[in-house]
């Protein structure tokens, strides 16, 4: 499907009961030939499943459908997908877990019918900006903040490790083939990967510039790292140097964040910031020096890949926002 790069309209939309905060695609396999999303709003997470035309031949467009809706009494900052989740297990198993602006996590689970639980983890003392789920077990989560820590904890609430950082936390990764390491990016502008089973650094990124609003550690190459700080986007090849190795302005109203594509180490997509009128996203290709799409969104805020296809969504005012792009 062939578009024009400055598309300021979006591919496909969906509308929503509310402004949406986040919304997140599941990176992992579930079972099933669509793909689940959910989405937070002030104070409720919606999962869907959505399946678009570019992968089913006899859907024009998209088909979304709302799977369950959950309460969450205050408004949804974070949410991050559980591995274990599984559309094609008796019963299906949904796990996701949020963190919200009380400075709480919340591990949801549900089976879609009667069983609909979550668990409260506590210890943050400030705001939570970013969450991940062990990518194998499921079996833990991890969390960076405010409050200057990293914390992994157990499902059942229990802190198994504390990082304590120079400055607020704004991203962590847990990359897939490197579980026993964890990368966090601190708003400072250093970068840190951390070896689990001896709870230290081992490794540190420098952007030289702050402030850093979010980092990636790319699916398709463990060696790259990708992040937003000020106006710019910034690349890391860590076989090479802990000092990026390519820097290029990205959004004049400073960056907000930073995602690689699930299928391309050299795609990526980084948003501006939202509150203002409207949020701009760019998506990149490293062989080009242009952005190959450059769409905007009233007041949008999140970012996620879908995990198959060249295809990004944003949330907006009462609205999700879909774009794709050529690979």
């Amino acid at each position: 499907m062939k578009q024009d790069a400055a598309r300021n309209t979006a591919t496909y939309t969906v509308d929503c009961e509310d402004y949406v905060h986040v919304v997140e695609f599941n990176p992992f396999e579930s079972g099933d030939s669509g793909s689940l999303i959910a989405y937070g709003g002030n104070n409720y997470v919606a999962v869907g499943m959505c399946t678009f035309q570019e992968e089913e031949a006899d859907i024009e467009g998209i088909q979304y459908k709302t799977l369950r809706t959950f309460h969450h009494g205050v408004r949804v900052d974070c949410i991050a997908w559980s591995p274990e989740t599984r559309l094609d297990s008796l019963p299906p198993v949904i796990r996701f877990g949020t963190s919200a602006a009380d400075m709480k996590i919340r591990i949801f689970t549900s089976d879609l019918q009667d069983k609909n639980e979550y668990k409260v983890l506590e210890g943050h003392s400030d705001f939570i900006n970013s969450l991940v789920f062990h990518p194998k077990s499921g079996q833990e989560i991890a969390s960076v903040s405010d409050d200057h820590t990293c914390r992994i904890w157990s499902l059942d609430g229990s802190q198994t490790a504390h990082f304590v950082l120079h400055s607020p936390g704004m991203s962590v990764c847990w990359h897939p083939e490197e579980t026993f390491k964890l990368m966090v990016a601190e708003k400072n502008g250093t970068i840190r990967f951390y070896d689990l089973s001896a709870q230290q650094a081992i490794l540190s990124l420098e952007s030289e510039q702050a402030p850093l609003m979010s980092a990636h550690w790319c699916l398709k190459n463990t060696f790259k790292v990708g992040a937003v700080a000020g106006n710019d986007w910034l690349i890391w090849d860590i076989t090479q140097s802990s000092y990026p190795q390519e820097t290029r302005p990205a959004h004049m109203d400073r960056a907000y964040l930073f995602r690689w594509s699930g299928i391309s180490e050299e795609l990526f997509a980084t948003t501006g910031y939202p509150g203002k009128m409207t949020s701009q996203i760019q998506i990149r290709h490293l062989g080009h020096p242009q952005p190959i799409l450059t769409g905007s969104v009233a007041v949008g805020s999140g970012l996620s890949w879908h995990r198959t296809l060249p295809l990004c969504a944003i949330g907006g005012d009462h609205k999700l926002l879909f774009w794709v792009t050529e690979v």
